[in-house]
């Protein structure tokens, strides 16, 4: 799978963001890239740190790791259905309701970081299944237009916010 640049009309404006700060990648390899990269330095964290929460209301580190979790099962949930040209639109989650109803404080920062590891693996292997065709099927979420190719660069260009987030505010 090349290094795609993506066009604005395969994804929502929301995202644009995350596709800019990825540059030109291949999905693929930054898939597995950017799952080492996250390994390291969510390994680097003090314990202390796993549940501090910057200010009242704020997510812990635990709970940042368990939204990109559950994101990433939903994007590749997206991006499966569109692959196989099911044209039902497909509506949005509330991240902030997911974080509430989960205990990632509870659990381990290894704990989550494995079950991470599963869920990019088996991102991995979702789009490395898919033709150069399937990349292209569209499909409807939050009422927008996205590419499957799209899907993927927004899950790695999520996480990559996420982990801005924790280097600027809890570290």
């Amino acid at each position: 799978m090349n290094s795609y640049t993506l066009q604005p009309t395969e994804y929502a404006p929301y995202y644009s963001p995350y596709i800019i700060a990825l540059g030109n990648v291949n999905l693929i390899e930054e898939l597995e890239k950017s799952m080492q990269n996250f390994e390291e330095f969510l390994t680097q964290i003090p314990s202390e740190k796993h549940e501090f929460r910057y200010a009242e209301g704020k997510w812990t580190i635990k709970d940042i790791v368990q939204h990109l979790i559950d994101a990433e099962r939903i994007f590749a949930y997206r991006s499966l259905r569109f692959a196989r040209k099911d044209q039902t639109p497909l509506s949005g989650f509330d991240e902030n309701e997911y974080v509430d109803a989960t205990d990632a404080n509870k659990r381990t920062l290894s704990d989550l970081l494995q079950e991470y590891k599963v869920v990019r693996l088996s991102t991995m292997y979702l789009f490395k299944s898919f033709t150069d065709e399937e990349l292209m099927h569209m499909g409807i979420a939050l009422n927008n237009s996205f590419t499957v190719r799209a899907i993927g660069f927004i899950a790695l260009g999520h996480q990559k916010h996420h982990q801005h987030i924790i280097e600027e505010r809890y570290l």
